[in-house]
């Protein structure tokens, strides 16, 4: 199927020049009302700086707290995709404590905000469970090659506490929406594609997993995308317990440069660096799914 080619109407450059001239009139404001003195030279620094005694270019406070944000969202999207699944298996079983358990975990998940959440989820997993397995001792004493790779996955070791219980609340928060996906995925499989696969002697779960899962996932691509590219903005909630992400880190320079409106569109243009890729690949994928199915 061949798309038209895009043509810009009259309409589509009013509208253009209605947003240049918001933008232009919200500069304005801000420059001549708010006697705002703009100062972007200063933005960089905080960017990357260079190192004298490592003798290169290192990342500053605004790119550590992206990797931060890349890595929270990273393991939480994929720790949170592995619970949904297991919840939207456990939904679907025909065991009746399973199901009972899987709906009460996802209600409660859903009807939770996610700021309590965090502060349950801190408060008791920081203080009560993650210490007392020593995860801090055992990098801290294991060999030097343990203490790179948790260092490039999770950052340093010495936060590797906070950063595990945001991680944790974030996969948790979030695996209660990706299940709810998971199982409108599942029902919308025709009933004939069950009965066909047991018609050709699969089992259940050998059904489950080459004939309705592929069906599924395909139809559910567009949302799941979309909680997780949500899971990246969100992410941005676990700077209230000073795990330092973007926001974190955004927060911090504004306090001490009061430069408070270059900081944030800085933040805001990092934040789109890494949505905008995942929307662009999903609808790759969109289309390739579509041209298979042609």
């Amino acid at each position: 199927m061949h798309q038209r080619p895009l043509k810009f109407s009259l309409l589509d450059y009013t509208l253009l020049a209605l947003l240049l001239s918001a933008a232009g009139y919200i500069t304005f404001r801000i420059t001549v009302q708010l006697e705002y003195n703009w100062n972007w030279s200063v933005i960089p620094q905080y960017l990357f700086r260079y190192d004298q005694e490592q003798g290169r270019w290192v990342a500053n406070y605004l790119v550590d707290g992206l990797i931060t944000t890349l890595r929270l969202s990273l393991w939480s999207s994929l720790l949170a995709m592995v619970l949904g699944l297991f919840m939207v298996l456990a939904r679907t079983s025909s065991s009746l404590f399973l199901q009972l358990v899987s709906r009460c975990y996802i209600e409660l998940m859903r009807n939770l905000p996610p700021l309590v959440l965090i502060f349950i989820c801190y408060f008791f997993l920081a203080d009560q469970i993650l210490p007392r397995l020593g995860l801090e001792t055992l990098v801290a004493e294991g060999p030097e090659w343990l203490t790179g790779m948790v260092g490039w996955c999770f950052g340093q070791p010495s936060s590797l506490v906070p950063f595990c219980s945001a991680l944790l609340t974030l996969a948790i928060f979030e695996s209660a929406y990706v299940a709810e996906i998971f199982r409108s995925g599942i029902e919308s499989v025709s009933r004939h594609q069950w009965e066909a696969a047991h018609a050709l002697g699969l089992r259940r779960h050998q059904a489950l997993i080459h004939v309705i899962l592929p069906q599924a996932f395909r139809r559910v691509l567009p949302p799941l995308a979309g909680q997780l590219i949500s899971l990246i903005k969100d992410s941005a909630i676990v700077s209230v317990i000073s795990i330092q992400e973007l926001t974190y880190q955004g927060t911090q320079l504004m306090a001490s440069t009061y430069l408070t409106i270059e900081v944030w569109i800085t933040i805001a243009a990092m934040y789109l660096l890494l949505t905008f890729p995942c929307s662009m690949a999903v609808g790759w994928l969109e289309r390739r799914y579509r041209r298979r199915r042609v």
